[in-house]
């Protein structure tokens, strides 16, 4: 169980945002693949603070070395403390030793795309301290 779910985009449909409400607090970004519906009800860029950690999350944002254009500078802005973006479908957890950041990408959790295995990440925000990261492999796809 989950306090709240972080989706970083390529959401699918309108009835996944609702399923995913039904389970938890949703805070979720617009991915390349999502309509104009869902780009209606979410935004691309999200800044939030849990507990004393601010996040930024955003679908396509590229990782530390590799950033997408635009988003080193919005995050030097910014100062998150985990930036977390989609788009690869890579799991990838590394610290950006330069702007002092946790970048966490979850991988894919749904059934479209290249990926062959689904995953999530799962940790605990504790007043400042993020503890307890866990990867969760969903089933294989067919």
């Amino acid at each position: 169980m989950a306090d709240e779910i972080w989706h970083a985009g390529d959401v699918g449909s309108i009835a996944v945002l609702e399923s995913l409400e039904n389970v938890g607090k949703l805070r979720a970004v617009f991915g390349n693949i999502d309509g104009h519906e869902i780009r209606q009800i979410i935004p691309e860029i999200l800044e939030f603070e849990c507990e004393q950690v601010k996040v930024f999350i955003t679908h396509i944002g590229g990782y530390p070395k590799k950033y997408v254009k635009g988003i080193k500078e919005m995050l030097k802005i910014s100062k998150p403390k985990i930036f977390i973006s989609g788009h690869s479908h890579i799991l990838k957890v590394m610290f950006d030793n330069e702007l002092h950041i946790l970048h966490i990408n979850p991988g894919a959790a749904g059934i479209s795309g290249f990926h062959k295995v689904r995953t999530m990440i799962r940790f605990e925000i504790d007043t400042n301290q993020i503890k307890n990261m866990e990867v969760i492999e969903l089933n294989t796809k067919n």
